[in-house]
């Protein structure tokens, strides 16, 4: 059986869309030195490392094998992850399970992007297995997705466009709280509502924009992190699911694959987080969890992940908007970061769900904190519908 684990240490760097001053070894350097400070060890003290990015980003091949001077990592135990859009939070259960093994004291998770210096547009036209059959995947990129999930929810009822653009408000007013966040700049709903339409019913404030940086977590199993830290935030449970849907012939995109809960790219999303909820004997996260943060790579992904998640019945989340349920000062605040609208260098973006969740737990969030913190709910989501949920708790 293995043993319990928390994160005792948690580094980030500040976000930004170019920064041509850092190598990328200088990136993953600046996140591991701020993880190790905050949780008070040195890099002799970690006994393994676990990296991720999306490679194809930057057009490298095995960039674990030389950021061995910026992640610490030189004549060490570890391995390095990529499941797309999912990789962070991919690269944290993996060091979960590392940490809960036994086999090891302490475990450091590292994930970045540095989009400045290749082409993920490039890189997402790459991963269709045939583009022909797969249109609606590699063959179009990110936005067109975007835009037919927007164009669901505005169907069936489910949002407007005026409380998607509210919601919008809400997401940049806690990333400028947030010191490390790309996009930190409060817009207003005028500003949302006019903003550039790129496919109806997608507006350019509505997607995630293009980062750079880097994320780091110490882990620890319960025996050692009593000893070094005074303030650990629990890792409960983990689930994670990989529900990848063969595409039907000839699918040419027009809507994303439909099932009896909408688009099945959702999925997964939904199944992590339910499962997490069984196994974990949640019936009620909307009273029982204190603050998600959520894999939001468009406003609309937000207002969608709300049902997936179980916080609002079907066709209900724009009354959570409309309430402030969700906002930072509102019944159970999501994404108090900012989340992946604000800040998306994407092989972190996953991991820093699970990162800003822990901060939650433990306190030491400054402007952005949600008072009173127990539990904390982090969900990571991806193309090929990928998906992670992670269950936080302040105490055992």
């Amino acid at each position: 059986m293995g043993e319990r684990i928390a994160i005792i240490g948690v580094g980030e760097t500040e976000f930004r869309s170019r920064n041509v001053e850092a190598s990328h070894v200088d990136l993953v350097n600046l996140a591991v030195k701020r993880a190790l400070e905050n949780a008070q060890l040195t890099i002799k003290d970690i006994d393994t490392v676990i990296t991720g990015q999306m490679e194809l980003f930057e057009g490298l091949y095995l960039p674990d094998m030389w950021l061995v001077e910026g992640t610490g990592a030189y004549l060490k135990s570890g391995m390095r992850i990529q499941t797309g859009g999912t990789t962070g939070t991919s690269v944290a259960t993996t060091a979960f399970c590392h940490a809960a093994s036994g086999e090891f004291k302490t475990v450091l998770a590292v994930a970045y992007e540095k989009q400045d210096e290749g082409s993920s547009e490039a890189a997402l036209r790459s991963i269709s297995e045939d583009t022909f059959y797969d249109i609606g995947a590699g063959g179009k990129s990110a936005a067109p997705a975007m835009a037919e999930l927007a164009m669901d929810m505005l169907e069936r009822g489910a949002v407007t466009e005026e409380q998607i653009a509210a919601l919008r408000v809400n997401e940049s007013e806690c990333a400028s709280r947030n010191p490390y966040a790309h996009l930190n700049r409060k817009v207003t709903l005028d500003e949302v509502l006019h903003s550039r339409l790129l496919i109806p019913p997608l507006r350019l404030m509505h997607i995630c924009p293009t980062s750079v940086g880097a994320c780091a977590m110490i882990l620890a199993p319960e025996s050692v992190a009593k000893k070094i830290c005074p303030n650990p935030a629990w890792v409960v449970d983990w689930v994670t699911v990989h529900a990848a849907m063969t595409p039907i012939l000839g699918h040419q995109g027009i809507y994303l694959t439909h099932g009896p809960l909408g688009p099945l790219w959702g999925w997964a999303v939904e199944k992590s987080a339910v499962s997490l909820y069984k196994r974990n004997g949640i019936t009620n996260p909307r009273k029982e969890v204190d603050v998600v943060e959520m894999y939001n790579m468009s406003t609309w992904h937000e207002a969608e992940w709300y049902e997936r998640i179980h916080l609002c019945e079907r066709n209900e989340s724009g009354k959570l908007i409309e309430k402030g349920i969700v906002f930072l000062d509102g019944e159970l605040p999501v994404n108090p970061s900012g989340g992946v609208v604000s800040t998306n260098a994407i092989g972190a973006s996953a991991m820093l769900r699970v990162a800003e969740a822990a901060i939650q737990v433990r306190g030491e969030g400054d402007r952005r904190q949600v008072d009173g913190v127990e539990t904390a709910l982090a969900v990571g989501a991806g193309g090929d519908t990928y998906s992670a949920a992670v269950l936080l708790r302040k105490h055992l």
